[in-house]
């Protein structure tokens, strides 16, 4: 991969990284700074059900961080772009469609395929 080319993604996985670490911290303050007192239990149920959906975007968003983070280290490794299963590069366009990505489109493919027959 190119100089340029690792320089890009480094630059977009840095971006992602700093998204998610703002949005965590904003939900943080949002949370601890809503103490509402809803005299109806429904619209407590309903306050209650969108801080529930949030803290599982965050959770999702925590992992993909930890993703991120060991896409920026190869990157300074000099691996990232290669597919960890057959060793072979994967496409720019698949990394621009999934920056954390470690694997090719075939394998990847071939990953499913063998995930949907375990019934997984």
């Amino acid at each position: 991969m190119r100089p340029e080319d690792l320089e890009y993604f480094r630059s977009v996985l840095k971006k992602m990284l700093e998204e998610i670490q703002r949005e965590g911290d904003k939900t943080i303050e949002e949370m601890s700074s809503s103490e509402h007192h809803f005299p109806d239990p429904g619209d407590r149920a309903s306050q209650e059900s969108d801080q529930f959906f949030t803290l599982r975007l965050r959770d999702r968003e925590r992992k993909l961080l930890k993703k991120i983070k060991e896409a920026l280290q190869r990157i300074e490794d000099g691996t990232y772009g290669i597919c960890e299963m057959c060793g072979e590069e994967i496409g720019i366009e698949r990394l621009k469609a999934r920056p954390v990505t470690t694997l090719c489109i075939k394998c990847k493919t071939k990953q499913e395929e063998q995930e949907r027959l375990r019934g997984f």
